[in-house]
This record gives structure tokens, C-alpha cells and sequence, in this order.
């Protein structure tokens, strides 16, 4: 069975990049400036707040893992009130030691390991779109392996460094991402996926692109009224069906002209256009740039 979920991750090709301990003590408080890039921190020891830029602030506790797929500003601190210090987050990427917060003197008392990773997907702001801003998982106790697995590599030289990392983080991607599929998630593609009926229209159109689906055609295999089904998906979603299936058919299309090798016409068959006409017309008005040149620069 076709999963979304897994085309999408895939598709936005992750790799990782830098990862640290942090640990803490005392009275202690750090602003992060907005970065942009993917994080994620799992919580090994102790507890402490964050406080996400237009969000509430949320406990962490040992165990907890939060992944935020486009970083925004954000303020980690002790329990105990203190002034927050300013950090750029590149600042903290010049050396693999441990980074301490607060009073520096005698043991920790909360300790994590954070890091950042990359989209090498031309089509990354679309996709992250998708995903929520916030994930904070509780008790899942694979992804705190999987991250301390993503530190060891990281730090490593080994042969297939690389490939091995990026595979490391697909699954930390997977693993966060599907252990909150529930209403209660924003919209986007989780919270599509844990609506059964509109993630039988997700898959299809993730199995077939380049079927000339309709609203009606989907609400039928969906077993709901087309109007139910529109408002479903596009509340769930937070994207109409077509307008869903026009993203994902331009984000295929980036990734295969990005490839060497591949005729535009091939393209436009994959991603369900009957000619490289009709597709250039419809890639060069979601994406500004015809097929042709967009692949050159690629």
C-alpha cells in the first residue's frame, strides 16, 4: 500500500548535519533567533520549558522528543525563572563539546541532545508545509535511540557516512510524524492520514499522479458525497483536492528534472499531462520558471 507519509519524507530528501549536547543547571534561560531549518532535541535527562514563538509554552521531561520542521524563535529554560540570553543557533554549531547552560559548576541537572538537519528537496517549503510546526512526542522509546544513533554516526568517518545518516533521520522523520497522526494534530498530512476516508483519496493520489483525477472520482472511492468529501479534505488538509494534487504533481516534477537524463515529456507523462506543452504551461505558472531552464539550473 501506497503511504503518503513515507513519499513525502522521501521526497524531501533529509540528511543530517549537526548534532550537540545540552545540558543545564540552575537558574537558566537561552533565546533562539528563527532558523529555519529543520530540529529536533530528545530529552535524556531532568526536566525544562519551551517556549515556541505563538505557541504555549511546553513542559520537557526525560524521554520527550520535539521536532520542528522549519525552526521559528524559540526560548528553552530552567524551571526557575532568569533572564533569557541570546543565541544565534550557528553560533553553537563550532565545536561538538557539550553545551552548558546556566551554573557551570558541579553536575547537570537537565541534559538533552539536540541538532539540525537539511531538506536537499528543491520543493522543501511546500512539503514542510504540510507537517506541523510543534511535534512534542511522549514514551516513544525508539526515537531517542534513533537519535543517540544519529549523534554516533555524525561524529563518525566510517564508509557510508552519509547515506547511513540520511537514513537514520528518514526514520526520526517517520517515527516523530507518525506517532501524532490524530484530530488533534493541525492541518496538514497527518491529520489527512487519520481521517480514513480522505486518506483513501491521499493514497490514491500518491499511487496514481498522473490519473485524471477529479473531486467526484475520489469521493466515490472515499465512499462520501463530493461535497463531503471536498469540505473533509480541505479542512483536514488545509489544501482543496486538486489543489493538493497540482503540489503534488509539481513537486514530482521538480525532483525528476532534477534529475540528469530525464526528457520533459517523460516528466509530463509521469505527473499526468498529455503533452510537454500543457506541462510547461502549468509548471511555469506554479513554479515561475519553465521545465527546461528549472532543470538547467538544477
Amino acid at each position: 500500500m501506497v503511504d503518503p507519509l513515507a513519499d513525502v519524507v522521501a521526497l524531501m530528501r533529509p540528511r543530517a548535519v549537526f548534532s550537540k549536547v545540552i545540558s543545564g543547571a540552575g537558574a537558566w534561560a537561552v533565546r533562539y533567533s528563527a532558523f529555519g531549518q529543520p530540529s529536533f532535541c530528545t530529552m535524556l535527562e531532568g526536566e525544562c520549558v519551551l517556549a515556541v514563538e505563538q505557541q504555549e509554552p511546553v513542559a520537557l521531561h526525560a524521554g520527550d522528543f520535539v521536532l520542528m520542521p522549519a525552526t521559528p524563535g524559540f526560548t528553552l529554560s530552567s524551571q526557575e525563572p532568569a533572564v533569557p540570553v541570546l543565541l544565534d543557533p550557528k553560533d553553537t554549531q563550532r565545536s561538538a563539546d557539550e553545551l552548558r547552560h546556566g551554573r557551570q559548576a558541579g553536575p547537570p541537572e537537565v541534559r538533552m541532545l539536540g541538532g539540525y538537519f537539511e531538506f536537499d528537496s528543491p520543493d522543501s517549503t511546500l512539503l514542510v508545509s504540510l507537517l506541523p510546526s510543534l511535534l512534542h512526542v511522549c514514551g516513544i522509546e525508539r526515537l531517542p535511540v534513533l537519535v543517540k544513533l544519529v549523534r554516533e554516526e555524525s561524529l563518525e568517518t566510517r564508509p557510508g557516512r552519509e547515506l547511513v545518516l540520511a537514513r537514520l533521520v528518514e526514520l526520526l522523520l517517520i517515527e516523530a510524524l507518525r506517532s501524532t497522526t490524530e484530530d488533534s494534530a493541525p492541518p496538514g498530512l497527518l491529520r489527512g492520514l487519520a481521517d480514513a476516508r480522505i486518506a483513501v483519496g491521499l493514497r490514491l493520489m500518491h499511487a496514481a499522479p498522473a490519473r485524471a483525477w477529479t473531486v467526484d472520482a475520489l469521493a466515490r472511492e472515499a465512499a462520501l458525497s463530493r461535497s463531503t468529501f471536498f469540505e473533509r479534505f480541505s479542512r483536514a488538509v488545509g489544501l482543496p483536492p486538486m489543489e493538493y494534487l497540482l503540489a503534488w504533481r509539481m513537486a514530482l516534477a521538480k525532483d525528476l528534472l532534477g534529475r540528469s537524463g530525464v526528457a520533459i515529456a517523460d516528466v509530463a507523462e509521469r505527473v499526468g499531462y498529455s503533452s510537454a506543452s500543457t506541462f510547461s504551461t502549468a509548471f511555469s505558472r506554479h513554479v515561475g520558471l519553465p521545465p527546461g531552464r528549472y532543470a538547467r539550473q538544477q
